[in-house]
């Protein structure tokens, strides 16, 4: 991330970060040396996330990926660049909210649902019609067959249509 910004900024930055690191000092409001530490320990997973980014080539990462993914690593990878761009606008000064930055980010923000609703759609379940027909069919009460009740009711007397055996627990 240092590498980012101009040589006059970059070695603020880093008085900063050695300032954080070194405890308080005088240079500047007690208050802020919890975010001071915080951003000192942001820029160092950026940096490391980079470097482990830039180890492999993008062609050879992107190789490996069906296409969908590699939607994914470049839409995050344009996200990642434009927020960079959005804080080093914020730390010279320039409001970012009217910056053409602002629609740049928002319109990547309408690609990455785009691909997350193409991503849930591919993961959503399947019907499988055979087996919900088989449990729909095997749920519902089916009446028995009219000669299936005559050989049931055989013997029984036709005065009763009804013989309820009661249990006393």
């Amino acid at each position: 991330m240092l590498r980012l910004l101009s040589g006059r900024q970059t070695s603020k930055a880093r008085e900063l970060i050695v300032m954080a690191g070194e405890g308080i000092n005088e240079d500047y409001p007690v208050e802020i040396h919890a975010y001071l530490s915080a951003f000192e320990n942001s820029i160092g997973a950026v940096d490391e996330m980079l470097k482990t980014m830039m180890s492999v080539s993008r062609n050879e990462l992107l190789q490996k990926l069906d296409p969908l993914e590699q939607a994914k690593v470049d839409l995050v990878s344009a996200y990642t660049l434009n927020s960079m761009f959005w804080v080093y606008l914020a730390t010279q000064g320039v409001n970012p909210k009217e910056h053409p930055v602002k629609q740049e980010l928002e319109r990547i923000r309408v690609y990455m649902n785009r691909v997350k609703e193409i991503t849930d759609k591919k993961n959503a379940g399947k019907l499988d019609r055979g087996a919900a027909s088989r449990f729909v069919k095997n749920a519902l009460w089916e009446p028995k067959p009219k000669n299936a009740s005559k050989v049931a009711n055989k013997g029984k007397s036709k005065n009763k249509p009804f013989s309820f055996d009661v249990h006393i627990f």
